[in-house]
């Protein structure tokens, strides 16, 4: 048995494509980040060539804490505290969102969170302006279900906090 989320919503999620971003010199896999390039302007200010997979939309579990401080985010009043939800792992499997080889999640730091949907019939609940926008900072195993024979994976966290435009 491995459980279920109980208030779901469905979170849009813009993962970031590390090749792509790399290709155009804008990625450091040492240190998983992205890099600012200052070398078209000369003026200082780094660009950013972030490229992005598809959306996809991913059921998640969210408290009603987050929506206040998110709909504070939109107006413009950047909370100082994180956002986090909650995925279930067998959502993730049903939509390839985790290694094949390792079991892991393929929702990575630097991903983007575009919107939070109704999980009903996807209509908007909130979108996420950007920038600053809203940024995966953490995605750890949350649990391992409450089947004691065999446990799987069950949940994955998702801490999101504010970064300035396309970083």
């Amino acid at each position: 048995m491995r459980g279920r989320l109980i208030q779901r919503f469905k979170a849009e999620f813009a993962r970031l494509d590390t090749t792509t971003t790399e290709a155009n010199g804008a990625y450091d896999h040492d240190f998983r980040e992205i890099i600012a390039d200052d070398s078209t302007t000369g003026d200082g200010i780094g660009i950013v060539q972030r490229a992005e997979h598809d959306v996809v939309m991913v059921p998640c579990q969210i408290g009603s804490r987050v929506f206040e401080a998110l709909r504070a985010f939109d107006q413009g009043n950047v909370p100082r505290s994180d956002v986090t939800m909650y995925l279930h792992s067998r959502d993730l499997e049903n939509l390839i969102l985790v290694d094949a080889t390792t079991g892991e999640s393929l929702l990575h730091v630097g991903d983007r969170l575009v919107s939070i949907r109704s999980f009903q019939d996807e209509s908007l609940v909130q979108s996420i302006r950007t920038p600053p926008g809203l940024y995966v900072r953490e995605a750890t195993p949350s649990g391992w279900g409450i089947h004691m024979a065999s446990p799987t994976r069950n949940l994955l966290r998702v801490v999101l906090e504010p970064r300035d435009a396309a970083v």
